[in-house]
């Protein structure tokens, strides 16, 4: 009998260890999908998901998390938070990333992370400035050679830990500026905390947020 006992022990003591190895490898990134079938990229913060609305800026949408053992497809509704930027409360409860309200400033390197489908990228990225040119510019890695699904992208600030992450800006899209020489730079722009407060403020009940589902597939 305490041979059992000691064996259903230490099967629940793995157990255990196996799910808090599911949830750290869990990320924020999210993928936010609409009714036409267009997907956009997103990030679920502390405050709540935020994305740019490119594909739903109203009606239901479909919100896909990635966990340890696999994604979780979740329903919402898309509510605008203004300044372009949408959000969406799904049931349960999403990994998150705290958020930095500091703006980059040039010659700064951020981490920029994006998926397609289960498969997560990243690249470190540096902030630029162009006379005339407001908000985020930023480098181009090889992993946007095809911007297919990779708008709202995160840009993160990195911690003294590689994995210390605050979420700091939304890629929007591509620049291409000519020079007096006839030389072209391209970068990434996006928006960044002068508009991602709006999220702060829309989740006026923060901390006292309703409380989540919790269901057996993503316990």
């Amino acid at each position: 009998m305490f041979r059992q006992l000691a064996t259903l022990a230490f099967l629940f003591a793995l157990a255990a260890a196996a799910c808090q190895g599911t949830r750290k490898v869990a990320d924020p990134v999210l993928e936010v999908r609409g009714a036409d079938g267009a997907s956009e990229l997103g990030v679920s913060t502390d405050f709540g998901v935020v994305f740019l609305g490119r594909t739903a800026r109203s009606g239901p949408v479909e919100v896909t998390a990635w966990f340890g053992d696999g994604p979780s497809i979740e329903f919402s509704v898309v509510e605008p938070l203004g300044g372009g930027l949408f959000t969406a409360e799904p049931q349960i409860r999403l990994p998150r990333v705290p958020m930095s309200f500091t703006t980059p400033t040039p010659g700064q390197t951020l981490r920029l992370i994006g998926r397609r489908g289960r498969e997560r990228w990243s690249a470190d990225v540096r902030v630029h400035a162009e006379p005339g040119v407001t908000g985020l510019l930023l480098d181009i890695p090889a992993q946007f050679a095809a911007f297919d699904g990779q708008v709202g992208a995160g840009l993160y600030v990195v911690g003294e830990r590689e994995h210390d992450l605050r979420l700091v800006g939304l890629v929007t899209g591509e620049l291409e500026l000519a020079g007096p020489d006839g030389a072209v730079r391209r970068y990434l722009t996006a928006v960044g905390p002068d508009q991602l407060w709006r999220l702060v403020t829309y989740k006026r009940d923060f901390p006292r947020q309703r409380k989540f589902v919790y269901r057996a597939d993503v316990m």
